[in-house]
């Protein structure tokens, strides 16, 4: 499938099964990385799948990009550059749309697959947007309340599917952070767990697999 101009640079891979309506999954990358890292699950997605993979809008050097800026020396723990954030959350909530009217794709049931900093985006946009989102894989990521919008508790979130996990060792984002999230989740109405793995700041095969079946049930 070309790719088209839109706001946000992507990878595509059309479908190889065609169905009436084409679902889509969309990736995001993590922090320093770029839309070719995840792109790699790809071909061993699901093939009625359309999956789009997406480079996030700041440039890093001397390589990598990111969503938004990580200031590690920062001495009151506002490591996050939240505005930033937030600009890019939306980014991805318009681009989401564009994409999907560009490409013909379902809009009922879109799939957001992210990885740590696109994790937590992927967060940020299925729960402030949740009638844009079907199901969200969460990689390595935390929930990030600073960059919902302001109103998200009252959405309806009844269509909503979140798949969790984490490296149990991960040393750049604590598991102690991640596993707060399910009961977050449930005070929302969501029912969700976190699956950990015995990795750092990665995804283990059985990871994969795991998720991989987890949204062939949902597709």
């Amino acid at each position: 499938m070309q790719t088209k101009t839109l706001s946000l640079y992507h990878l595509i891979k059309a479908p190889t099964v065609q169905k009436e309506k084409t679902p889509v999954l969309f990736m995001f990358h993590g922090y320093g990385s770029d839309e070719n890292d995840l792109f790699s699950f790809a071909s061993e997605l699901p093939e009625e799948l359309c999956i789009i993979s997406v480079r996030a809008p700041h440039p890093m050097q001397p390589q990598g990009n990111a969503w938004y800026a990580i200031h590690w020396d920062a001495q009151d723990g506002k490591f996050s550059d939240i505005p930033q954030a937030i600009v890019s959350r939306d980014a991805i909530a318009s681009f989401i749309d564009e994409a999907v009217l560009a490409y013909n794709l379902d809009a009922s049931n879109v799939t957001l697959l992210g990885f740590s900093q696109g994790s937590i985006l992927s967060y940020a946009v299925a729960l402030s947007y949740p009638q844009k989102i079907k199901n969200v894989i969460a990689l390595s990521g935390y929930i990030n309340e600073e960059i919902f919008t302001t109103e998200y508790a009252n959405n309806d979130f009844s269509n909503l599917n979140i798949y969790c996990s984490h490296g149990s060792v991960d040393q750049v984002i604590p598991v102690d952070w991640a596993r707060k999230t399910p009961a977050f989740l449930q005070s929302l109405g969501i029912t969700s767990s976190l699956n950990e793995f015995p990795v750092g700041h990665g995804v283990a095969p059985q990871n994969f697999y795991q998720f991989k079946e987890w949204l062939i049930q949902l597709l």
